[in-house]
C-alpha cells in the first residue's frame, strides 16, 4: 500500500534517520516507537506527504486515501460540532448534489426514447448504487455514532465548537477523520484528549476497521490492544518487528545485549588495530602491515548502542515572592455558555502551600475554572487571587505558544536569570537537548520536544503559585519524574489538572472534583479520594455515587495502603475477567460440540450414515470430549461464582 525506500531526514549534521526503508500493508496495524525527537512526527507527515524527506522515496499508490491526525492543528470554531464533523462527507454531499441534478433533469426531460437519455438513466443508475454502496444513505447515524462513541452527548451536537476545550476539539478533528473511512490512518497521539470510555471506543473502531494504521502513542495499553506490528526509531535507524509492543520490549532488551556484546568487541578490535600500529609505526620491516592496519581502521563502520538515559536530573524552581496566606478565594463562581452551565455555585479557598489536584470527566469544567482563575474569559461570582501572587501557568495548547522563529537554548536563555544562566547548557542536556539539539528552531520540534521545553521554561520562572492543565500529556517517564520533584519541592502552592493517578501520588493533599456542574471539596491525596469512590482510575469518575470528603489522613503510610489496596483489587478483577473468558470460551465449545452431535445423530440415523465407521467414531470421540468438557465447565463456572461472591 505504502513503500519506503532509503528514506533519510536530517535537520543538522547528523541525520534524524537514515537508509528507512519498509512496507506498510493492508490492514497493518503499527505502532511507531523511540524517544521524543527521535523523529516519531515526522515520519508521520513524510507518510503523509506534508513534509519532504531529504532524500529517499515514498510510494503511494495514486488511489490510495489518507487520513492524518497531527499532536497540533489549527481548529475552526465557526460552527456547530455537528455541521463541523459532516465536512467529512463533502464528497458524499457533492455526489448526492450531482445525483439530485439528474434526477431532475430526468424528470423534466421528456426524450424518453433518444440515446442520451438512456444515457442519462444509465449514468444515474450507476451513480445511485455507487452512492448507496459507500453506505451514504447512513452518513448522519454514522456521525452521531462516532461522535458519541468519542464522549460527545447528543446535546453537544447542536453546541457551537467555540463552546469547547481544546482537548474536545481534537475529538472532532477525530471524528472527522475516521468517518472519511481513509485507506491509510496516521495517528499522532490519538488518546492524549480522551477518557477511557473513548479510547475504548477508539480501540474497537480500530479493530474491525479495514484502514492500515500507523500511530504514536505513550498509551502502552492502548498500543498492546491495537498493533501487531513495532516500527522503531533508534539510532538514526528504523527496525521493523513484526510483533506487538510486549514482544518488541522484550525483543528490544535482547537486540541492546547483542549491539553491547557486539560494541566492545569492536572496541577491543580497534584498540588492538590501534596498539599495532603505534608500536610498529615507525619499524621499516612492518611499513606495509602498518599501512594495512590504517586502511583497516578506516573501514570499520562504529556500532551504535540504543542510548538508555538513566541519569536522576534535580531542578527547582528559583527563589520567590512570599504570597498572601490565601492565594486563590472563590466565591459562589458560576460559569455558563448560553444555556449551557460549565458549573455553578463554586466557593472554595486554597491556601498557601497547598498542592491540590482539579479531576473530572472531560468537559466539566477543569480548564475552564483554571482560565477563569487566569481572567482568560468571563465569569459570574467573586474569584481574588491574593496578594504578591505570582502565577506560572503550564495550559494545554502552552507548547503552541512558543516562538518557533526562536532556537532551543535562545528560548530558555530568555527567561533565565542570574546565575542559573551558566547551567542552560547542563538543563538542556537533562531534558534531552543535549549539544546540537540546543540549536534546534523551536519550530521543527515534535510535540513532546515542545512540551519538555515549555516546561523548562516554567522551572525557570520565579513563581509562588503554579497552575498546571495536563502537564504530563506529551511527556515521557523520567520528564515527568523531574517534573513531580521539583513540584514537590515546591515552596509554594500549586493546582494541578490531570488524569494521571500516578503523577498525582503524594504530591497533592487535596482533590476538588468536578461533576454535574458542581465542584467538591476532598481532603487526602489521590488514592484516598479513589477509595472513598470505589473506582482505580480518574478515568471512571461518575460512574459511582458521590460521598461525603475524605478525612485528612496525616500518616504517610495511609495512601500507600490505599494504593496496594487498589492494585489487589486490580489484580483480582483481572484474575475474574480470566474466569469470565475461560467460562465463556467452554459454553461455546459445548455449544458447538452439542450442534456436531445434533447433526451425526441426523446422519446416522440414514442406512447410509449407520454404516459409516468414520461417522460413528467421530460421533463416540465427540461425546467423550463433551462429557470432558461440561465438567470443565462446572469447575470454572463455581470458580468464577466463588471469586464474585467470597463472602459466601
Amino acid at each position: 500500500m505504502i513503500s519506503v525506500d532509503t528514506l533519510k531526514v536530517e535537520f543538522g549534521v547528523k541525520p534524524l534517520f537514515h537508509d528507512a526503508s519498509f512496507v506498510i500493508n493492508e490492514r497493518d496495524r503499527i505502532a511507531l516507537v523511540g524517544k521524543n525527537g527521535a523523529g516519531k512526527s515526522t515520519l508521520l507527515k513524510i507518510l503523509c506527504g506534508k513534509q519532504k524527506p531529504t532524500s529517499g522515496t515514498v510510494a503511494i499508490p495514486h488511489d490510495t486515501t489518507i487520513g492524518y491526525l497531527p499532536q497540533v492543528m489549527a481548529i475552526q470554531d465557526d460552527t456547530t460540532v455537528r455541521d463541523e464533523t459532516r465536512k467529512a462527507f463533502a464528497d458524499h454531499i457533492r455526489m448526492r448534489e450531482h445525483l439530485d441534478e439528474m434526477q431532475r433533469q430526468l424528470a423534466e426531460r421528456e426524450d424518453y426514447e433518444s440515446d442520451a437519455y438512456t444515457a442519462l438513466v444509465t449514468k444515474f443508475t450507476q451513480e445511485h448504487d455507487r452512492y448507496q454502496m459507500l453506505g451514504a444513505g447512513n452518513d448522519e447515524a454514522e456521525l452521531e455514532r462516532t461522535l458519541m462513541g468519542l464522549g460527545f452527548t447528543r446535546d453537544d451536537l447542536n453546541r457551537p465548537t467555540s463552546e469547547f476545550s481544546g482537548g474536545w476539539r481534537m475529538r472532532i478533528e477525530l471524528a472527522k477523520i475516521l468517518l472519511q473511512r481513509p485507506d491509510v490512518l496516521l495517528l499522532d497521539e490519538p488518546t492524549n484528549h480522551l477518557d477511557i470510555e473513548s479510547i475504548q471506543w477508539l480501540e474497537q473502531f480500530l479493530a474491525t476497521s479495514s484502514s492500515a494504521v500507523v500511530l504514536v502513542s505513550h498509551d502502552r495499553a492502548f498500543i498492546n490492544n491495537v498493533t501487531n506490528r513495532t516500527l522503531e526509531i533508534s539510532c538514526g535507524q528504523i527496525i521493523d518487528y513484526k510483533v506487538k509492543y510486549d514482544q518488541y520490549v522484550v525483543l528490544r532488551a535482547e537486540r541492546r545485549e547483542q549491539q553491547l556484546r557486539a560494541y566492545e568487541n569492536q572496541q577491543k578490535e580497534i584498540a588492538d588495530i590501534k596498539d599495532f600500529i603505534e608500536r610498529f609505526r615507525y619499524k621499516p620491516t612492518k611499513a606495509v602491515q602498518v599501512q594495512s592496519r590504517i586502511k583497516q581502521l578506516a573501514k570499520i563502520v562504529p556500532i551504535e548502542v540504543d542510548e538508555v538515559d538513566n541519569k536522576a536530573m534535580h531542578l527547582k524552581f528559583p527563589p520567590c515572592l512570599r504570597s498572601g496566606d490565601f492565594p486563590v478565594i472563590c466565591e459562589d463562581v458560576r460559569k455558563a455558555y448560553g444555556a449551557h452551565t460549565v458549573f455553578d455555585r463554586v466557593t472554595f479557598t486554597i491556601r498557601r502551600g497547598e498542592k491540590v489536584a482539579f479531576v473530572g470527566k472531560n468537559g466539566e469544567g477543569k480548564s475552564t475554572l483554571v482560565k477563569c482563575i487566569m481572567g482568560e474569559i468571563p465569569f459570574d461570582g467573586h474569584l481574588k487571587i491574593g496578594h504578591n501572587v505570582q502565577i506560572g501557568y503550564f495550559a494545554q495548547n502552552q507548547a503552541q505558544l512558543l516562538d518557533g522563529s526562536k532556537t532551543v537554548y535562545d528560548t530558555i536563555d530568555y527567561v533565565a536569570k542570574g546565575d542559573i544562566r551558566h547551567r542552560i547548557n547542563d538543563i538542556l542536556g537533562a531534558f534531552m537537548f543535549g549539544g546540537e539539539n540546543s540549536e534546534k528552531k523551536v519550530s521543527v520540534l515534535s510535540g513532546g520536544e515542545r512540551s519538555r521545553l515549555a516546561i523548562i521554561r516554567l522551572l525557570l520562572e520565579p513563581v509562588n503559585l503554579l497552575i498546571l492543565d495536563e502537564p504530563t500529556n506529551h511527556l515521557d517517564m523520567p520528564s515527568k519524574e523531574v517534573l513531580k520533584e521539583a513540584i514537590k519541592a515546591f515552596d509554594g502552592t500549586a493546582i494541578i489538572v490531570s488524569h494521571d493517578r500516578e503523577f498525582l501520588d503524594g504530591l497533592v493533599t487535596k482533590v476538588y472534583e468536578f461533576g454535574g456542574g458542581a465542584v467538591k471539596e476532598h481532603l487526602g491525596g489521590i488514592y484516598d479520594f479513589l477509595r472513598h469512590h470505589h473506582i482505580d482510575s480518574l478515568n471512571l469518575l461518575g460512574t459511582s455515587s458521590p460521598v461525603a470528603p475524605a478525612a485528612s489522613i496525616p500518616a504517610e503510610e495511609e495512601p500507600s495502603a490505599a494504593k496496594q489496596n487498589y492494585i489487589e483489587r486490580r489484580e483480582q478483577q483481572k484474575r475474574i475477567r480470566k474466569v469470565e473468558k475461560e467460562v465463556k470460551a467452554s459454553e461455546a465449545k459445548i455449544e458447538a460440540m452439542e450442534k456436531r452431535l445434533s447433526e451425526l445423530d441426523a446422519i446416522l440415523c440414514t442406512p447410509e450414515g449407520a454404516s459409516d465407521m468414520q461417522l460413528v467414531t467421530e460421533y463416540t470421540s465427540t461425546k467423550k470430549a463433551l462429557d470432558e468438557e461440561v465438567v470443565r465447565w462446572e469447575e470454572v463456572a463455581m470458580q468464577l461464582e466463588e471469586m464474585q461472591n467470597p463472602s459466601n
